[in-house]
């Protein structure tokens, strides 16, 4: 009796324990569980809002790389914004997709040659629309806190692989390395030793994602070599639409069955990307079964669907909203915690 009394009392006190700590869990810590577990859900589609997830429905909502942005992404669900990385004139790591601010901002030239007191008084500027926000640019680290607990972030490396570390230092000094997901492409061994270097001075407790694109890689082994050198918890595979051929109808060599095998093999997810390149054919990463396919042709399962049917659980999509509604629909995620500890409100901008 006294035994079953012990193992009682343990077992409320386990429970009590993991109660705490999962009542306490952030929703960043949840969708991070389901990244570096691939395996255990293959069954839920994760969305990465690309640029921070400006549109809906074809429209501009916000500025791209916004704070705005990003809490619209939380709002919907996302599990993922991807922001874009450069560098002020003194050294500032700055978010801003292009080179130049002539397209996303109030200012004109190049972003290197702009301080960061400077950038700060630089407005961004939606899109289609013209409107002009109050946000300015945005440093990596306030992209950083906007995110941090909420939602992960992937860093899309628009400088050098060398500035990693330099990136990933930011994040661990904030406490956050671990909600950071940073990517490179890599197509041959030179790629993958620069990589792995610029990586080993970053330190660990970040993650870091591969892009391999089928113009270059052409078989599932060079994935495998991939995984080795590593252990990533998702590849970002595109699939390149050459002019205006037709759909594809496979996925190509990268969305083969051996790719598929591979990914459970590392137990890593399939990342497809359907956003649209402005001045490029529709669907252009992705075989022609894009963002244009889902949206302006409804005809999602031809586009979404396709990808999610060769083994993609992550889709970075200019459409998040669209997406995680369709995906949601079809039984292809899989709901969080109701008991998630709630986020801070958005950081909004309004518009003149």
């Amino acid at each position: 009796m006294r035994t079953l009394w012990l193992s009682l009392l343990l077992s409320a006190a386990l429970a009590a324990i993991c109660g705490q700590s999962f009542a306490g869990e952030t929703r960043a810590a949840q969708i991070l569980d389901r990244f570096e577990h691939a395996n255990q859900w293959r069954d839920h589609v994760m969305i990465a809002a690309h640029r921070a997830g400006s549109m809906q429905a074809r429209k501009t909502l916000y500025a791209e790389n916004s704070l705005a942005a990003v809490g619209g992404s939380i709002a919907i669900g996302a599990e993922i914004v991807e922001v874009d990385v450069r560098r002020a004139k003194d050294g500032e790591f700055v978010i801003m997709h292009d080179s130049w601010l002539d397209r996303t901002t109030t200012c004109r030239g190049e972003v290197v040659n702009y301080t960061l007191a400077e950038l700060k008084k630089c407005r961004l500027v939606i899109e289609g629309t013209g409107a002009v926000t109050n946000e300015t640019v945005s440093t990596l680290r306030e992209m950083l806190l906007a995110t941090r607990d909420r939602i992960l972030i992937n860093l899309d490396n628009k400088l050098e692989v060398t500035d990693l570390p330099g990136m990933i230092a930011v994040a661990r000094d904030l406490g956050m390395a671990d909600q950071v997901i940073v990517k490179e492409n890599l197509w041959n061994r030179q790629r993958i030793d620069a990589a792995r270097t610029a990586l080993a001075q970053a330190g660990g407790g970040f993650e870091f994602m591969p892009i391999l694109a089928d113009d270059a890689v052409h078989d599932a082994a060079f994935a495998g070599e991939v995984d080795k050198a590593f252990a990533p918890r998702a590849i970002e595979l595109i699939n390149w639409r050459n002019g205006a051929e037709t759909l594809t109808a496979t996925g190509g060599p990268l969305f083969s069955n051996r790719m598929r095998a591979e990914a459970a093999r590392g137990d890593w997810h399939l990342w497809a990307d359907t956003y649209a390149i402005v001045n490029k054919p529709g669907g252009f990463l992705a075989g022609g079964r894009g963002d244009e396919l889902a949206v302006a042709a409804s005809l999602p399962r031809e586009a979404w669907g396709f990808w999610v049917d060769r083994g993609a659980t992550i889709i970075q999509t200019d459409e998040p909203k669209a997406a995680i509604e369709w995906l949601t629909a079809n039984g292809y995620r899989v709901p969080y915690a109701t008991d998630i500890k709630p986020a801070e409100p958005a950081h909004t901008a309004s518009i003149n």
